[in-house]
């Protein structure tokens, strides 16, 4: 895709707005309109209108069913009360189906609606007292045979000393003592792909950067200069590798504490991230900004054009986002935010992860990528039903780049091969063939066959050759054994925060203390429920004490249990000192993203 156009765009929109009317700000007459209203944030309302021109007899309006996730999440389970008007007069509207409305009528056609949300960040959208936080497709109907329409969105009646700021932020209007904001795009998608944010937020530019980049943060225990430093770092190296930036103005925005969701979401030149605290940065952020090209501009033909009203398959998300994930890795340590060690480790873990799920016997890297819509189901997100696609395409990255430059002498690279794609697709405005064309662009650069590569390793799930390849990097892969810790449950965070049990393993202490699933996990050793408890017990050692409150049939009650043991087999790179030259050569390459040609005597 090519970059959205900015036309009358605030260069930095929360601090240097311009004056302007509804009739001047953004599209023309004949646009789509949104009035979204906010006057009471602590009930969680947001009231829409969505003003129609030029309807001939009927219009057909719906709610996406999926956005942010995939998953099926039907946001019009939020939607109350959907009303039409043809002028003054009330105008026929049948359900057509859970997502689809019909009206009748001729003219400008006038749709109002509520829609309730309060789930944090950054897959959701939330309103409360304190900020607003806008995935736009959550809560704006459009016209399925309309889309690609400009479209034009006011933020009307917020709270006193409340700002607004987006990717589509045109400017604010001031008329009396109202202050309404201003949102444009060229058409739905566009405003679907740009999130909004509103509150008493701060905002910065990332200085010394070009184009400009902008920092929006909600949040508190955020440390400036760390953000600052981190941020630039990041973006600054990622737009060397890739040659350019593909934006005009990019956004960063920001949750950031207790309760502020976790992980990232990317957009067409902006990303929102919801992090417990700023030390969780860097990484988010690494794999969030190099979206920019890798699935928002170098994109699989299989996700164009958006279909929100179902499914929408793909064997691609091993490259989408696992190769992303190889190159959040790759930033990181390449901008000195990592060093070494950090990298293998990092690594090693995702290796880890992928031998210890029994289902990386049979799920192909291709596989995983097409079941992500089972991803909302706790059944499927066990060991021995799935695996992946982030981790295996983060390890099928950094294989490929290996072999790549191992048969051009570290001459050529894996980042030749995003150059290239973002060169014949993104810039061309073309989507590529899922995993033929990564092949293909592969072979062009290296020049030579890599179908038993992808027939073995991607399309198929033979054993990952670890060992074999990672030698060719100067990269030794040891196995340990060891007891581990285990929790003996399975938990899932909701949206809206909840932690919910949603299996315990029989004969397990946990059982033994009378955990059931859907328990839902009040406090955790007397304190906030950890956001990722597997993170969390594997910092722990077998027989330590877990103190418990749930909440079950309306009441809380007291649970204790020990924690479980079992044997775990964990993988460690570590450098080998007797590689050859050439294998030492591209090691140094993989970490500093350099290549030259390696002379081999």
């Amino acid at each position: 895709m090519k970059a959205q156009s900015r036309r009358g765009r605030a260069m930095f929109p929360a601090l240097a707005f311009f004056v302007c009317t509804l009739g001047s700000a953004g599209p023309g007459g004949a646009t789509i309109q949104y009035k979204v209203s906010i006057s009471h944030p602590e009930q969680h309302l947001f009231h829409v209108t969505m003003t129609i021109p030029d309807v001939n007899g009927e219009v057909l309006v719906e709610m996406p069913a999926w956005n942010a996730l995939y998953q099926i999440r039907d946001f019009s389970s939020h939607v109350q009360q959907v009303e039409a008007f043809a002028g003054t007069a009330r105008a026929p509207i049948e359900t057509v189906d859970k997502q689809t409305w019909r009206i009748s009528g001729k003219g400008t056609i006038t749709v109002r609606y509520g829609t309730y949300w309060d789930d944090v960040g950054p897959f959701a959208t939330q309103l409360n007292g304190e900020h607003a936080f806008i995935n736009p497709a959550m809560i704006l109907l459009y016209v399925p045979d309309r889309r690609t329409e400009d479209v034009r969105v006011v933020m009307a009646d917020l709270p006193e000393a409340w700002k607004v700021t987006s990717a589509d932020l045109l400017g604010l209007e001031v008329a009396g003592a109202a202050r309404n904001f201003i949102l444009g795009a060229k058409s739905y998608d566009a405003l679907a792909d740009a999130p909004i944010e509103g509150g008493r937020f701060e905002e910065f530019l990332l200085e010394g950067v070009s184009p400009h980049i902008s920092v929006v943060i909600h949040g508190e225990g955020w440390r400036k200069k760390r953000v600052e430093e981190e941020l630039k770092r990041i973006c600054e190296y990622q737009i060397k590798l890739m040659e350019g930036s593909p934006f005009e103005h990019y956004t960063f925005i920001l949750h950031i504490g207790k309760g502020a969701g976790g992980g990232g979401m990317e957009h067409l030149n902006s990303t929102a991230i919801g992090i417990p605290s700023d030390e969780y940065l860097s990484g988010v952020a690494a794999h969030e900004f190099f979206h920019l090209w890798n699935v928002k501009r170098i994109r699989p033909a299989a996700l164009e054009p958006v279909d929100f009203t179902k499914e929408q398959y793909t064997r691609a998300l091993w490259f989408a986002e696992g190769v992303t994930s190889t190159y959040g890795a790759y930033t990181l340590v390449r901008s000195g935010i990592w060093n070494r060690e950090r990298f293998y480790a990092d690594l090693s873990d995702q290796i880890s992860e992928l031998e210890a799920r029994p289902a990386n016997r049979w799920q192909s890297a291709e596989q995983s990528s097409l079941d992500a819509w089972l991803e909302k189901y706790p059944l499927y997100n066990g060991p021995d039903y799935s695996v992946s696609y982030y981790a295996k395409g983060q390890v099928l990255g950094v294989l490929l780049d290996v072999l790549i430059r191992d048969r051009t002498d570290n001459e050529k690279s894996l980042d030749d091969v995003l150059r290239a794609m973002n060169t014949d697709f993104a810039k061309q405005g073309k989507t590529y063939r899922d995993s033929l064309d990564i092949r293909l662009e592969a072979e062009k650069v290296v020049g030579g066959s890599f179908e038993a590569f992808f027939q073995n390793y991607v399309a198929a799930a033979e054993p990952l050759p670890y060992q074999q390849v990672l030698r060719l990097a100067g990269l030794d892969l040891r196995k340990t054994e060891h007891q581990r810790a285990v929790l003996g449950l399975s938990a899932e965070r909701e949206s809206g925060g909840a932690t919910t049990v949603r299996a315990v393993d029989d004969g397990s202490p946990a059982s033994g203390a009378g955990l059931r699933p859907g328990d839902v996990l009040v406090s955790w050793n007397d304190g906030e429920v950890p956001r990722s408890l597997g993170r969390w017990v594997r910092e722990r050692q077998p027989g330590e004490t877990v103190r418990v409150r749930i909440r079950r049939d309306e009441k809380e009650r007291a649970l204790e249990f020990k924690l479980g043991e079992e044997k775990e087999l964990l993988y460690q790179i570590a450098e080998d000192p007797h590689a050859s030259e050439k294998a030492g050569h591209i090691r140094e390459g993989l970490l500093h993203g350099v290549t030259h040609v390696v002379t081999v005597h």
